[in-house]
């Protein structure tokens, strides 16, 4: 008798768990030949193309991306001749890097150059080759992408407001978190690691401080091991306390870095639509509750 193979992720919930790690909208996605300055050849990846930001990840299904390429500072996207039949292949021009990317076939090419234009430059390009709905699919991208940036030039001005709220408040309510964070100690965080580490190795967390937060990761290695990181909250940026600290934008580009450093070693940590978790609740009621506050103030 043949074993049974296991359940294969739906795509419904494969989407869910990859907004929770990136919160960007989906505007296109599809295969893609890539070479970075790092890469000695092309490399085939799954790609996404949320907001202004190029997610790769090893194949369709994965849920955690392995590298990303932000294009929003597009300087120009140039073809190139390939001596492939049915192949597109164009470069993006950055301020820091040049990235080749190749195409699977030439339709696929033009819907690429197609939204990297329309995102990158706020205007839906004139000379590629598209049918009459994939121009209107990008008509549409343009209007949620302008708003995108809208929404969040204006998250500065109403922190402003706000500033007599708590760091740890304004950030629930008005900034996404990643979905690896958890408001639990760091005794729950590492017992959560050791209890369910298919959903992930890495939480992020309130420091004990309540302005800064903390990495909890559990390394897989001969035994098992936990280790924490003060991540300090300074200005509009983070610092990982590091041998040689590192600073970042965000706490998405903390958790980033992470799994970057790792290759993918390290994940986030999040449960499943299916799964409950006893502080979990607690947090969203507590984020609801803000979230009247803010709206009747």
């Amino acid at each position: 008798m043949m074993a049974k193979k296991p359940p294969k992720p739906a795509p419904r919930r494969i989407f869910q768990e990859r907004l929770k790690i990136t919160a960007l909208p989906l505007y296109f996605e599809g295969f893609l030949l890539v070479k970075r300055l790092e890469y000695q050849d092309f490399k085939h990846y799954w790609t996404e193309l949320r907001g202004t930001t190029l997610f790769f990840y090893t194949d369709k299904k994965s849920t955690i991306y392995i590298d990303k390429l932000d294009i929003i500072d597009l300087t120009c996207l140039t073809d190139q001749n390939s001596t492939e039949k049915n192949c597109a292949k164009f470069t993006l021009v950055l301020p820091k890097e040049e990235v080749q990317l190749k195409t699977e076939n030439t339709e696929s090419g033009e819907e690429w150059r197609g939204f990297i234009l329309t995102v990158t430059e706020l205007s839906v390009p004139q000379h590629v080759s598209l049918l009459p709905g994939q121009v209107i699919r990008l008509h549409e991208v343009l209007e949620r992408e302008k708003k995108r940036r809208t929404e969040t030039e204006r998250l500065p001005s109403t922190s402003v407001e706000k500033e007599n709220e708590t760091i740890e408040d304004y950030v629930d309510v008005l900034n996404p978190m990643p979905a690896c964070f958890y408001t639990v100690s760091r005794k729950e965080a590492t017992e959560m690691l050791e209890k369910k580490p298919s959903l992930g190795n890495m939480i992020l967390r309130p420091g004990s401080d309540s302005r800064n937060y903390s990495i909890t990761i559990r390394q897989e290695t001969d035994i098992p091991r936990i280790k924490h990181y003060k991540v300090m909250s300074i200005g509009k940026n983070y610092t990982i306390e590091l041998e040689k600290p590192v600073t970042l934008p965000s706490l998405f580009s903390v958790i980033d870095y992470f799994v970057k450093e790792t290759r993918g070693n390290l994940r986030p940590f999040i449960y499943s639509t299916d799964e409950n978790l006893g502080q979990e609740p607690k947090t969203e009621e507590r984020r609801e509750k803000l979230k009247k506050n803010l709206h009747s103030s």
